[in-house]
């Protein structure tokens, strides 16, 4: 992995990461596809979206289909027929996300299952192994992803416990074709957060992120920690924000300084009917949208502006038809994929505070939410 700032705008950053595998322009959002698959499209249409890395997730893909499976096609990329670059989460999200089922040592995790119940161990050699299977091109350390709220000695406990084990996942981390990002710790706490990458620095990684954040604090909160801690990111490499993708807190990370997001709201909102305009939100199974002939947004380019109207989606889904799924998935993929290519030209030309305002205006403004 090879990565070039090519502008700035005060904090903010454009570049480039370079794989084996092709060309990501940062700043850049990663769709998420947990299992092997963006759910409801196809891997060319997320590419046509203008995604050109995704995420899958280490801890579901070991349980299903497990790696066997994975590496009898080869790599991750082969078994999901995705030739772009691949970014694995490490199973740390799963420490917080299925806190009720499991118990953390210092070794590592035992979950309980999701799918069958079963006892699962998770640790750091074993996070790094499974990855090394998947043939990810970013390996992420396994981590505790801190929860909110806690105390400062909590989340100190935790944020030390991360440490221990992103050296342990360097020290097993043998992919030389694999670029391996340490992940900060820290909760809330600027103190914390500044030790944790001052930490990963001293270890050494080809890319650092933010974990623990959009895990339930005030989004005030959140901006307050991207604002004070992104710029004190090593500035040679990546800086990913992990989890985040709400549009204006990507703005606000870019505005920081980070370089790269991931989220499955595009496309978790897109299955329940809410799609992302530049005006706004659309929720479209309201009443108003049963006669509304209108495309979801006017100067969209993709499948389902070009060809649908709104009344004839919000049909697909009061009829319960998955073509309407699959349509507002690749719409908010879109819509995703149009903002961050704004973002780097608004990078790139010195301009983007002013595009910020405009389009925060114009979105938080709700107009396209119809009753």
């Amino acid at each position: 992995m090879q990565f070039t700032v090519t502008a700035t705008d005060g904090n903010a950053r454009r570049g480039t990461i370079i794989f084996s595998r092709g060309e990501v322009e940062t700043p850049a959002f990663m769709p998420v596809g947990t299992g092997g698959a963006v759910r409801t499209v196809a891997p060319e249409e997320v590419a046509e979206s203008g995604a050109r890395v995704i995420l899958g997730n280490t801890f579901h893909l070991m349980l299903r289909p497990g790696t066997q499976v994975i590496k009898a096609h080869g790599t991750l990329h082969d078994f999901m027929h995705w030739s772009g670059p691949i970014l694995t989460d490490s199973g740390g999200f799963q420490v917080w996300s299925l806190a009720d089922s499991r118990n953390i040592t210092e070794q590592g995790v035992t979950f309980r299952s999701p799918f069958d119940g079963s006892k699962v161990y998770l640790g750091p050699e074993e996070s790094m192994s499974v990855q090394q299977d998947l043939g990810s091109d970013v390996v992420m350390v396994f981590d505790e992803c801190t929860a909110y709220p806690t105390t400062y000695e909590n989340a100190e406990s935790s944020m030390n416990r991360s440490l221990r084990w992103a050296r342990r996942c360097r020290d097993a981390h043998g992919g030389e074709d694999q670029a391996l990002f340490g992940i900060a710790q820290g909760g809330i706490y600027p103190e914390l957060r500044i030790r944790s990458l001052e930490a990963l620095e001293e270890i050494g990684f080809d890319g650092y992120a933010l974990g623990g954040l959009s895990v339930g604090e005030p989004a005030e909160q959140m901006h307050s920690v991207l604002e004070q801690i992104t710029p004190q990111m090593p500035g040679g490499s990546p800086r990913y924000l992990m989890g985040v993708g709400r549009p204006e807190d990507i703005l606000t990370g870019v505005r920081s300084g980070i370089d790269l997001f991931d989220c499955v709201l595009p496309t978790r909102n897109a299955r329940n009917g809410w799609l992302y305009t530049r005006d706004g939100i659309v929720r479209l199974k309201n009443s108003a949208n049963r006669t509304n002939t209108n495309p979801i947004e006017e100067d969209c380019r993709c499948p389902a502006c070009i060809s649908y109207s709104r009344s004839y989606l919000r049909h697909l889904f009061t009829t319960s038809e998955s073509l309407g799924k699959r349509l507002c998935t690749l719409h908010n993929l879109w819509f995703f994929g149009a903002l961050m290519e704004d973002i780097r030209g608004a990078v790139a030309t010195g301009t983007l505070d002013s595009f910020s305002r405009a389009f925060l205006e114009s979105y938080l403004g709700g107009g396209a939410d119809v009753a």
